[in-house]
């Protein structure tokens, strides 16, 4: 029995996923709820405003399955495809290493490490 198999790594893998979801849900609601505060934003990044209302129900979507065992896996790969998508657009402007590209790949790492950590058929196809 491993260390991701004890019950304190599943929690590890709990809570990491956790803070994937906040940040997921977050984001998604000022998108979705307060799109006038990322029209900034999305206007740099090349993005037009009124994109920030598909954004923010893709995040919600993503917040939604990546929790639920059964759908994990589908919802890690949702999540961290998304936040290449995000690491990609802060490249082409030549934002390489900044905060917004830090917090993604953190994140993309948070996601599949908290997956690791909460199901044993992920650690197996990974090793």
């Amino acid at each position: 029995m491993g260390a991701a198999d004890r019950p304190t790594g599943i929690w590890v893998g709990r809570l990491a996923s956790a803070i994937v979801v906040v940040f997921l849900l977050a984001d998604a609601a000022v998108s979705i709820f307060k799109p006038e505060m990322m029209r900034g934003e999305m206007e740099v990044t090349g993005f037009p405003p009124n994109l920030s209302l598909p954004v923010g129900l893709i995040m919600l979507g993503c917040a939604v399955i990546y929790p639920v065992l059964r759908t994990a896996t589908f919802g890690a790969i949702l999540v961290t495809e998304f936040l290449g998508g995000a690491i990609c657009t802060h490249f082409r402007l030549g934002e390489i290493g900044s905060p917004p590209q830090l917090i993604c790949f953190t994140l993309g790492v948070l996601t599949w490490g908290g997956l690791w950590f909460r199901d044993r058929r992920v650690r197996q196809i990974l090793q």
